[in-house]
């Protein structure tokens, strides 16, 4: 739970953010990092993994957004957070 807010604190845009697309791709992100750890372990763990691409499209889906409105921030979060496109 405190890294969730860590996570909020480190990308939000504003004082009261929790949603914006930045804090929702950092939160997918670290998600998803756990999962695919979980299932390095866990090969046949097959419900997880469905769930890992429907993080993974949501998280493209907020980066295609993030990159059409405001590509700085598209750019800024891609870099902090180590994705390649």
């Amino acid at each position: 739970m405190e890294s969730k807010s860590k996570t909020i604190a480190d990308f939000r845009i504003h004082e009261k953010d929790t949603g914006s697309a930045d804090v929702q791709v950092a939160l997918l992100t670290h998600r998803i990092n756990q999962l695919t750890e979980h299932l390095q372990k866990f090969k046949k763990d097959h419900s997880s993994r469905r769930g890992l691409l429907m993080m993974v499209s949501q998280r493209r889906r907020l980066l295609d957004y993030l990159q059409t409105t405001d590509h700085d921030r598209y750019q800024a979060v891609t870099k902090r957070l180590k994705l390649r496109r």
